[in-house]
């Protein structure tokens, strides 16, 4: 069975409703990224913190996976597919993908900020109070920019088995994502969904110029029929 890996970013869940670091409207404008994503931030104003990611859990409550992410979970039907994102919400797990990698950690969940690998599932507002066993606060279980990337090594070992590797939602310009690329088997098919394509053409690269909910439609029943 081949092995198909889809890398994607925050376009998949766009469709979905949820806003994106990319869009003009994005939930990042109207904030300093430093002041609510980043280990600075959080010593500096942990309420302010806490109240960003709360609002982003409770949008992520009210929204639903697309037909994008449901024509990921159809792929499983005749292929291997690992699913690496970059994005910390649990569509593509509602969806009922089997196999995905969070880079970026998940906004579902917490983890104490005295054991790291002390994390649990969590969809009600985080506060500060909220205590771990060890009697320490709860914080966000995402990673923030200048914080380590601990499932890399992980999502390179898959990008590395890949016989076909999709690309979705992402532009991936975004380190350390971007250096996942560097791991491909020569001259496995790469397919690169994208209603405006920021990437050269070159040989084994197909661009497909749409948005995923209906570019990644169209490639998972050509690939099904196959």
């Amino acid at each position: 069975m081949q092995h198909i890996v889809v890398l994607t970013g925050a376009g998949i869940s766009a469709e979905s409703g949820l806003k994106t670091f990319r869009d003009s409207d994005g939930l990042w404008e109207g904030h300093d990224i430093m002041e609510v994503a980043s280990p600075i931030g959080w010593e500096r104003n942990r309420e302010k913190v806490l109240d960003f990611y709360n609002q982003r859990r409770r949008q992520l409550l009210q929204v639903a996976p697309n037909k994008a992410h449901a024509a990921l979970v159809k792929l499983e039907t005749k292929y291997k597919v690992s699913i690496v994102t970059q994005n910390i919400d649990d569509l593509h797990e509602r969806a009922g993908s089997s196999k995905v990698v969070h880079l970026h950690g998940e906004l579902l969940k917490v983890r104490s900020t005295f054991d790291p690998d002390l994390i649990m599932d969590w969809k009600n507002d985080l506060k500060l109070g909220d205590f771990c066993e060890h009697h320490h606060q709860l914080r966000p279980h995402v990673v923030w920019f200048g914080e380590a990337v601990p499932m890399f090594a992980k999502a390179v070992e898959i990008v590395e088995d890949a016989d076909i590797l999709i690309i979705v939602g992402s532009s991936m310009q975004v380190y350390p994502a971007a250096a996942l690329l560097n791991y491909l088997k020569k001259e496995i098919p790469v397919y690169f969904i994208d209603p405006i394509p920021n990437i050269s053409s070159a040989e084994n690269l197909t661009i497909i110029t749409e948005k995923a909910t209906k570019g990644l439609v169209e490639l998972v029943n050509s690939l099904i029929s196959l």
